[in-house]
């Protein structure tokens, strides 16, 4: 099994009442979420799904 670090940035949605969160390190992979927790639960799981695409493709992570 391979563990990866990626940094995240969660955000403050300005039209809604929630939070948007993203990649520095991964351009495309964004998420977000009612809360903040919430955002970075779902942020971790945007992050798995796109670094399997990586490696399904044959891409460097």
């Amino acid at each position: 099994m391979r563990f990866f670090t990626f940094e995240i940035v969660v955000e403050k949605e300005c039209a809604d009442e929630g939070f948007s969160a993203y990649s520095p390190t991964l351009p495309g992979c964004f998420s977000n979420g009612k809360t903040i927790d919430d955002a970075k639960k779902n942020m971790r799981e945007a992050i798995r799904q796109h670094v399997e695409s990586f490696l399904a493709h044959g891409q460097r992570v």
